[in-house]
């Protein structure tokens, strides 16, 4: 059975068998359910209510709520009148009330089974770095390996990642792996390739490096790209509390973030996360939304585990529309407790210091010599094949992409998909994006591709961007205003746990602003006001995974999906806008965060 078949069998029956399992509450016991549910039905008033409806800013007087939906948004009165005697009044007491904030590429996953590893962000060396992952080592259970994330090695005073010698001070006889920030490099013990079944005579996978010593077979312990992925692949299974508490921490820590819907870009990525999403879909531990994209070698496990989970409730769709009314106002079926499989995710190149290009580097990153321009992941015909099943269908492609060879090469799996079946919206995703060439824009408009931009990496990276990548390029990355002026949508995405926090605001202040690290303004002319910044997290977000339709903006029919902060974006020091303080989360009327 092909794979096109299987996608078109799990849509049929996530559309009948899923719904029976949406007819169940959505959030498990102690959750925001059981902090507010009066706000459910309510009036928003007394605080700038931004609708982020068009193209410039709107405000309302009041927001009207009913059953988990947007009843109305206009003049106060209107809105109490329509809301009726019994609705609450909520005063925001002069806050700011915005859509809630919608994740368009992050690792919620990856980033919940980060909570239980070592932080490694902001390391200055290699000894406070196996020092941090000594404690890791004392509270990490037998036949667990020992992990850690979040390091830089350019960074690190030594300007290099350990050794597996080094690595070794932690442990000689249990695994230990280290990510970096990026979480496309890394580096373990011996002990770890061991496990992994990676030994010294193991080529180098395509679109990755096994670091060797200077006989030129010897494991040195760092590993880059596809490399990493074999290894990590192997890290034994998060189950049972483990797999719980993944889940509902990374709902946590998105929620106070004010995110209504999360993403995980990359289900796969570990052996668990299919299992560990199975489980929060079993068990109803999600308080806001879920979109996975599949990691591209973790597909056809997906579809499958997708399956099983709608076979295993019951198929009689009698009465099923009138119980999902009520437990979901949206009717959104593509959703079963709060988890949607929404699309594929695959890797065309690498990070800032992997990046593919069509020109050389402007200076090599570390470790690389001649005219380096990064490498490839994938081959063509890989992409060309994913395009030809899924062109058709409603499972969106997204392809992370830093340098113009990347996106060339996604742009020719496009334009010979559409040769062959036509203009389709499929809303291809460019992850990234961060280098395109004005031709690339031009088509990528042709096409109807959405990049979600990272401008997070201009606080961490930026200063060595311009560094690696060049003036020309540096200026003119992560084109925000040229997208504006072309009338294109575009998103922001933190990439969580690249970023070390999911923070949405900090997205919209690097955006607006784009200082690096040292203070430096990385291509100014690609700044864009406050109000352009904030729907790349809000309305074109929505867009973006298909969901305008009920997220997005404050418009009566919409979900209740809202956020309450402590300023407005708008009205502040555009540098403060990384500080407005979020206050409250709320999930189709419920809160799910509140700020103590």
């Amino acid at each position: 059975m092909s794979l096109r078949i299987d996608f078109k069998v799990f849509c049929s029956a996530l559309i009948v068998s899923f719904l029976s399992a949406s007819n169940q509450a959505q959030q498990p016991p102690n959750s925001a359910s059981s902090i507010d549910s009066a706000t459910r039905n309510a009036v928003y008033v007394g605080g700038d209510i931004l609708t982020m409806r068009g193209t410039s800013p709107e405000y309302v007087e009041g927001l009207a709520i009913k059953d988990g939906k947007i009843l109305f948004a206009g003049p106060r009165l209107e809105a109490q009148r329509l809301a009726g005697p019994e609705a609450k009044i909520v005063d925001l007491g002069g806050k700011t009330l915005l859509p809630g904030f919608i994740d368009t590429h992050g690792h919620f996953v990856y980033f919940g089974k980060n909570l239980v590893d070592a932080n490694l962000f902001n390391c200055q060396s290699i000894e406070e770095l196996i020092s941090r992952m000594k404690k890791q080592a004392e509270v990490t259970p037998e036949g667990a390996w020992i992990v850690g994330f979040g390091y830089q090695a350019r960074t690190l005073k030594e300007g290099r990642p350990p050794t597996a010698e080094e690595l070794a001070q932690i442990s000689s006889d249990r695994p230990v792996m280290i990510v970096d920030s990026s979480g496309h490099l890394g580096a373990a013990n011996l002990a770890a390739f061991e496990t992994a079944g990676i030994r010294s005579d193991t080529p180098d996978p395509t679109g990755g490096i096994f670091s060797r010593k200077e006989d030129g077979k010897s494991l040195l312990g760092p590993m880059e790209e596809t490399a990493l992925n074999a290894v990590r692949a192997k890290r034994p299974a998060f189950s049972g509390e483990l797999a719980a508490r993944a889940i509902t921490g990374a709902a946590q820590v998105w929620a106070s973030y004010g995110q209504t819907t999360a993403m995980e870009a990359g289900l796969g990525l570990g052996n668990d996360d299919i299992q560990i999403v199975t489980n929060a879909i079993e068990n109803k531990l999600l308080p806001i939304d879920l979109y996975l994209a599949a990691k591209d070698s973790a597909l056809d496990d997906t579809l499958a585990a997708a399956y099983s989970v709608a076979t295993q409730y019951n198929p009689d769709a009698n009465g099923i529309v009138e119980k999902l009314r009520s437990a979901r106002p949206d009717l959104d079926t593509r959703y079963v407790n709060r988890v949607r499989l929404g699309g594929v995710k695959f890797w065309l190149d690498g990070s800032l210091d992997t990046a593919w290009f069509t020109q050389p580097y402007t200076e090599n990153p570390p470790g690389k010599t001649g005219a380096f321009a990064g490498y490839r992941q994938i081959p063509d015909e890989v992409l060309d094949g994913v395009f030809d099943k899924y062109w058709t269908t409603n499972l969106q492609i997204h392809m992370h992409m830093n340098g113009d060879a990347a996106a060339d090469q996604a742009l020719r799996a496009i334009a010979k998909a559409v040769r062959k079946y036509g203009m389709r919206d499929h809303r291809p995703v460019f992850v990234h994006a961060t280098w395109l060439r004005p031709d690339q824009i031009e088509q990528i408009k042709r096409y109807g591709a959405i990049p979600s931009f990272l401008t997070a990496g201009i606080v961490t990276g930026g200063d060595a961007v311009v560094r690696l990548w060049g003036p020309e390029r540096s200026a003119r990355a992560m084109a925000s205003r040229t997208f504006l002026r072309s009338d294109l949508p575009f998103t922001y995405s933190h990439d969580a746990p690249v970023s070390p926090t999911p923070s949405i605001l900090a997205l919209v202040d690097a955006g607006v602003n784009r200082l690096s690290g040292s203070g430096k303004v990385v291509g100014p002319d690609e700044c864009i006001p406050p109000y352009h910044a904030l729907r790349a997290v809000t309305a074109m977000a929505a867009f973006q995974i298909k969901e305008e339709n009920s997220k997005g903006t404050l418009e009566a029919g919409k979900l209740a999906d809202l956020v309450i902060l402590d300023k407005n974006p708008l009205k502040v020091e555009s540098t403060s806008i990384k500080d407005i303080a979020v206050l409250e989360t709320i999930k189709e009327g419920i809160t799910v965060f509140k700020k103590p």
